[in-house]
């Protein structure tokens, strides 16, 4: 270990939990061909640690792995699973703090929302591995003389699952859980800027008794293991969290071998403020919906969208709650925001604000020269905002508001679904009415009222148009790794028909 790496391990109550490996068929495994990336805080521009890059043949190793472990690991009763889930979730929970510390440090999120992350990742790997119990086939009414008919769930075999670096455990949990409770082995290629929490993640499903080739985490080249798990026919399930336009490229990879594909993509929420709302109460609603995970979130709100009659008080008191948000690095006491992952983030978020302000947009408030450091980006609020802008139509991953004013229900319906996103929007306002005309409206794949708040395990988390495919958590989220297998039982000495 280099001296930082050494520093940082000491920082844990359990240095074992810090490791600078892959993880394939239950070792600790480094690249054959010398091949490495440091991993670097986005803090400090420091660097924590190194990770290898696999070569090919490496991660076609774990293939096999994951494919002799298949035969044992399907055939366990669902409650022996639920049993090694559980445990997992015991040490999860056991080493919270640990896990928060290893986050912070590689993501860059404030130390209370590490936490928090935690938590809600140890909380899919409980509610899969009780659901695991509960994959119910069914009996069939035959219109067969004669014949009983019904089907079975069965896993579908290896999942590849693609995860990002805003949330490194709770998207791997979230997937992992559902695939194990189900009876797959997972092949886990996490964000080469958040590989530690995956590791740690390893270190604790071989202590909770998950056995060798069953939780296996492979890194490298991002776009070369890629296309490597997409091309591998015996990957039957893909799972990916990440942005549309590489979704779009995993398709196309996955196409040959005709995989099941699990896409949690693009998000641009509009946030709509109905005229009957306080406008502080909706202005505070706002400020957590946008700068959650510094804006680096899927379900941040990207499009603020206020009734005209109380646009102008909305933003005196969005701009006076967002004055009071303190960014810095997120080991810190009392900081909201965190800086941005890397240093292209930071170049992203200035594009798209100076795009705006060329477009007509008034910026309100953002001084970046208050920012305290190279990967901060101050919060930013612009109002005036258009369709021909980019904050309008990228997802700006960023802490940027816009807002935006409007005149009727069917106008900011059509000004909320003029994207070709629709994973998940918000909506303010205490009328009944028209709750259930913009629910029924809006195409998004969730619709949140009067709560900022909206995921958790029971929830089919998932968009519709280019923010994805399937839905995680929930019941149908373990659905994502079965196959229903049906079967027509005859009677001996009867003749089948069609």
């Amino acid at each position: 270990m280099t001296t930082l790496s050494t520093t940082l391990a000491k920082r844990l109550e359990d240095p074992r939990l810090f490791r600078q490996y892959a993880y394939v068929n239950g070792k600790w495994t480094h690249g054959e061909g010398g091949r490495e990336e440091a991993v670097t805080d986005p803090a400090t521009g420091e660097a924590l640690g190194h990770i290898p890059w696999l070569e090919p043949e490496q991660i076609t190793a774990a293939v096999d792995a994951a494919e002799a472990a298949f035969v044992h690991w399907r055939a366990l009763r669902a409650d022996e699973r639920c049993e090694r889930l559980l445990a997992w979730y015991d040490l999860i929970q056991a080493n919270r703090e640990d896990l928060a510390i290893l986050m912070t440090l590689e993501q860059g999120k404030p130390l209370p929302d590490s936490r928090g992350e935690v938590q809600y990742g140890a909380s899919f790997v409980r509610w899969f591995a009780e659901e695991g119990k509960r994959t119910y086939g069914e009996t069939i009414p035959s219109p067969i003389p004669n014949a009983s008919l019904g089907t079975i769930k069965e896993p579908v075999g290896i999942a590849a699952l693609i995860t990002p670096w805003n949330f490194p455990l709770a998207m791997i949990t979230r997937k992992a859980a559902a695939a194990l409770a189900a009876g797959c082995p997972v092949i886990v290629k996490p964000a080469n800027e958040t590989p530690f929490s995956a590791l740690a993640l390893a270190e604790l499903a071989e202590r909770a008794g998950i056995p060798e080739g069953i939780f296996n985490v492979v890194l490298g080249d991002p776009p070369e293991v890629s296309k490597i798990l997409c091309a591998e026919p015996r990957i039957r399930a893909l799972s990916f969290t990440g942005s549309t336009r590489v979704g779009r490229i995993l398709m196309e990879q996955s196409a040959p071998t005709v995989k099941r594909l699990a896409l949690e993509l693009g998000g641009d929420a509009p946030f709509i403020v109905g005229p009957d709302m306080d406008p502080k109460e909706a202005a505070l609603a706002a400020v957590a919906a946008k700068f959650q995970t510094a804006g680096q979130d899927c379900l941040a709100a990207d499009r603020i969208l206020v009734h005209e009659s109380i646009h102008d008080e909305f933003v005196e008191h969005f701009a006076e709650r967002m004055s009071a948000l303190t960014v810095g690095n997120g080991l810190e006491s009392e900081i909201d925001l965190g800086p941005l992952i890397h240093g292209q983030a930071v170049e992203k978020a200035a594009g798209i604000v100076d795009d705006a302000i060329s477009k007509g947009a008034t910026l309100v408030a953002g001084d970046q020269s208050q920012a305290p450091g190279p990967n901060y980006f101050m919060p930013v609020l612009l109002t005036g905002i258009t369709r021909d802008m980019r904050l309008w139509q990228e997802e700006s991953f960023a802490p940027i508001a816009g807002i935006t004013p409007y005149a009727d229900d069917d106008e900011v319906i059509e000004l909320a679904n003029d994207t070709e996103y629709g994973l998940a929007a918000y909506v303010y306002t205490h009328d009944i009415r028209r709750i259930w005309k913009l629910l029924r409206a809006l195409e998004f794949g969730m619709v949140s009222v009067n709560s900022v708040k909206m995921t958790g395990p029971p929830v089919p988390f998932g968009g519709v148009k280019q923010s994805g495919l399937g839905r995680e958590g929930g019941n149908c989220g373990i659905d994502e790794y079965l196959e229903t297998k049906y079967y027509c039982l005859g009677a001996l000495g009867s003749v089948s028909g069609s």
